[in-house]
């Protein structure tokens, strides 16, 4: 069988049926071949099966169904069966944008770079001529830039992956995996063609308010903050300094996040005294950002974090 130039991995977990359905006809309207596609929906458990209503598509999906395991292991099962040579996470409730993905397929079609890096949308996105940057490693792009964490955000040749997995078991998985993929890529291509329009829905894991869970999204955020940091201490100087400036601005979002989710200031403080014992705190002195910038400077002070502690819990969703 021809090798899929594509193998799209669909994950799926007790969402209404219609939009598994419209994100399965978002990618079918690609301009792609049958042979050059290949779409595998991976079922972690949902309560009712949608397989029903998926026979209409008959050969041009692959329909697996697993025991309810969580985002990561569907995500694995979806890399262990995938035959493409790139890869394409897309969560079941999302779509992809006919246009602007199109563009990112012909920048592998014409450049064949290890990844594409594309923008996501909430509103479908538009037509318009799109900037590329010129070719370059992951490493340099991740010194010079804040990525977006989510996998969804990169098409990539399964070929960099190599034993790279998702972690079991953990939410934010994605913030351990991208940073890991974007370190293999020694040739990315960066656009700003908005390709992935993300349907954010009540209920998801996301949105999720109940206390466990928000205390369970900072515990888990920390473990990966944490296993990062070790990581770039054993790395060369160039895959340190990327790692490093991840690290600086996955701390600055889990204190945000420890001040938004809490508003304790015991706790704050705890929690930034365990981060100090790592190294962690305070935050690397650097102009990443105005934001990270401004950050950085209140919380080194017990004056400032009573400041965002006033502040941030009244603001909106950022």
């Amino acid at each position: 069988m021809e090798k899929p130039l594509i193998s799209f991995i669909l994950t799926y977990y007790n969402l209404p049926v219609q939009m598994l359905c419209e994100c399965i006809d978002s990618i079918m309207a690609l301009s792609l071949r049958p042979v050059e596609r290949e779409i595998i929906v991976v079922d972690d458990g949902s309560e009712t099966s949608p397989m029903n209503d998926l026979l209409t598509y008959g050969g041009n999906i692959i329909y697996v169904r697993q025991e309810n395991k969580g985002l990561s292991e569907a995500r694995n099962t979806g890399i262990q069966m995938a035959r493409g040579e790139y890869l394409q996470f897309v969560d079941g409730d999302d779509l992809l944008v006919q246009t602007a993905y199109e563009h990112c397929i012909d920048l592998v079609r014409l450049g064949h770079p290890e990844m594409v890096v594309f923008r996501f949308t909430r509103t479908g996105g538009e037509d318009k001529t799109y900037q590329d940057q010129e070719i370059q490693s992951g490493a340099d792009y991740m010194r010079n830039h804040n990525i977006r964490g989510t996998a969804c955000g990169y098409l990539f040749q399964r070929a960099i992956l190599g034993n790279l997995r998702f972690t079991p078991g953990i939410l934010h998985e994605d913030e351990e995996f991208t940073p890991q993929l974007l370190l293999r890529a020694e040739s990315i291509s960066v656009t700003d063609a908005e390709a992935y329009l993300y349907r954010q829905r009540s209920g998801s894991i996301i949105t999720d308010s109940h206390v466990r869970q928000k205390l369970r999204r900072l515990n888990d955020a920390r473990g990966i903050i944490s296993r990062l940091n070790i990581m770039a201490d054993r790395s060369p100087a160039a895959d340190r300094t990327a790692l490093q400036r991840r690290i600086a601005q996955l701390t600055m979002d889990y204190l945000y996040n420890v001040i938004r989710q809490t508003r304790s200031r015991h706790y704050l403080d705890r929690k930034i005294e365990g981060l100090r014992r790592e190294g962690l705190f305070p935050l690397p002195d650097r102009n990443y950002t105005t934001k990270y910038t401004w950050f950085r400077r209140l919380t080194n002070s017990q004056a400032g974090r009573a400041i965002l502690l006033r502040i941030i819990p009244h603001l909106s969703n950022p």
